[in-house]
């Protein structure tokens, strides 16, 4: 973690403030130090150090923001990875992404010196996955001041400051969750971090919580849980998919101010929405949306000193740049001119924004592909209320005539899902096509089947039966396409 030199100064001023919070207990600063202090010796004994790379997988958080800042202090590079993987997903990350150690157990602690090394912008000083890593691990690493650069304009725009008592209640994994851990130590604030969401632990929390960071269909039950108990929650920070405004202005009137936020884990901040009036150009970064010619929409260049160095390994993802410092990972826009506001209108690539996450339909595709009775699968997005939108396969059924799709089962493709998918990866709504529309170039026609379903299952896409829907006239883009629900 980027932050673990201030950790040290806050230790120094305030040694008994709580630092963390989690679910072993509290961790003062003055404690926290120490712990890292004595990891970051053990990491050092081990030959880690500047520019090496360290995974680091704890499943408790606190265990893991000790493991983050000792890496920082050992001037080597942690990469954080999800202690739910499975030890055959673990093998297949370490392959793809070589790192000098592989730590799973709290860091042991180390006698000696303290650990010294001087901090620099462009140290390399947080690597995590983004969303729809199985099968195409993408890893995405950062500078210190990629990050601890924008910590100013955040204690600005949050207000959040040392006297503060800041929620994450999501894996710190998560870019979003980790961002917020590290804006909140840098501050000198304290982090309640419970590692996952627990609705059932959230009046707990809240009862000394003043500010929240959470993804925008979250944000509704933050919402019930403070008007059935109260707390001093003053702040939420919501960033992910589009927020309800009508959530923004129920929390107006339970006295909390929302600042939402659009960005991507390798983009980090784009734009801010603190007042409810749109999202604008967040202090550094500079918008630009280039339309295609003959389209609407244009896809959202940025240009900040917040974006992220790549991803590790040479990994191929949606990260573009040209030659002018500008990037882009496909998100679709408006027409914009600097000032107003960014109207986004979700990703040109097909990538689907699911309750915060990003999931990449091609890796969900490459496992799916793999179940017997699979032809073929398209994975898109179709539009959610809370979540912005939830993942669906449409399976092309192998096979010919009656035979066709015999072996085929809801079931089957769950438990694949299941052992080689993250949660955010893995379908929910699940559909059979004989026959997939494809393009002149013999692929599936990924939008033109998005837009069939959001046209034929708009009202009841769970349970939706041909013969309620009258498709022997098929529909204006695809014809007589024939789609059944997999039950």
């Amino acid at each position: 973690m980027p932050v673990a030199d201030r950790v040290l100064r806050h230790a120094a001023r305030r040694p008994h403030q709580v630092a963390v919070s989690g679910p072993g207990g509290d961790l003062t600063y003055a404690e926290l130090a120490d712990r890292a202090g004595r990891a970051a010796r053990h990491l050092r004994d081990r030959g880690a150090g500047r520019g090496t790379l360290v995974a680091v997988g704890q499943a408790d958080p606190v265990d893991l923001l000790v493991a983050v800042l000792a890496a920082d202090l050992a001037g080597a590079t942690p990469l954080l990875c999800d202690h739910t993987w499975s030890e055959e997903r673990r093998e297949q990350v370490m392959a793809a992404v070589p790192v000098a150690a592989r730590f799973d157990a709290p860091l042991p602690g180390a006698g000696g010196p303290p650990v010294r090394h001087d901090p620099a912008p462009g140290d390399l000083t947080w690597a995590c996955f983004s969303s729809g890593s199985t099968g195409r691990p993408r890893a995405v690493v950062r500078t210190r001041a990629s990050w601890t650069g924008s910590f100013p304009h955040l204690d600005e725009l949050t207000g959040i400051g040392p006297d503060d008592v800041v929620l994450i209640p999501g894996p710190l994994v998560s870019s979003l969750y980790g961002f917020a851990a590290a804006h909140t130590l840098a501050a000198g604030a304290t982090a309640v971090v419970p590692g996952r969401w627990s609705p059932a632990a959230l009046a707990g929390q809240l009862s000394r919580a003043t500010a929240v960071h959470v993804v925008p269909h979250r944000l509704p039950a933050v919402l019930d849980a403070l008007e059935a108990t109260g707390g001093p929650l003053r702040t939420a920070v919501v960033g992910g998919a589009a927020l309800d405004p009508g959530a923004r202005t129920r929390a107006a009137r339970a006295g909390v101010r929302v600042v939402s936020y659009y960005g991507a884990t390798e983009l980090s901040f784009v734009a801010v929405d603190a007042d409810g009036r749109g999202l604008r150009s967040f202090p550094g970064v500079e918008i630009d949306v280039r339309p295609e010619p003959g389209h609407a929409l244009g896809e959202v260049w940025v240009r900040s000193p917040w974006l992220c160095e790549g991803y590790l390994a040479g990994a191929a993802g949606p990260l573009r740049r040209d030659g002018d410092g500008w990037t882009t990972v496909g998100d679709l826009a408006e027409p914009y001119r600097p000032g107003e506001v960014l109207r986004l209108r979700g990703r040109g690539d097909g990538a689907i924004q699911t309750g915060g996450a990003t999931v990449v339909p091609e890796d969900v595709e490459e496992v799916l592909r793999k179940v017997p009775g699979v032809n073929d699968v398209v994975v898109v997005g179709m539009p959610h209320p809370y979540l912005g939108a939830v993942v669906t396969a449409v399976v092309e059924e192998a096979g010919e005539g009656a035979s066709r799709g015999d072996g085929l089962s809801r079931a089957a493709l769950e438990e694949v899902a299941r052992a080689e998918l993250d949660p955010a990866q893995r379908p929910r709504r699940w559909y059979a096509a004989r026959s997939l529309p494809r393009t002149a170039a013999g692929k599936p026609a990924r939008g033109l089947l998005a837009a069939h379903l959001a046209t034929r299952f708009a009202d009841d896409p769970e349970s939706g039966d041909p013969a309620r829907r009258s498709p022997e006239n098929g529909d204006p883009v695809t014809g007589g396409l024939e789609i059944r629900r997999l039950g």
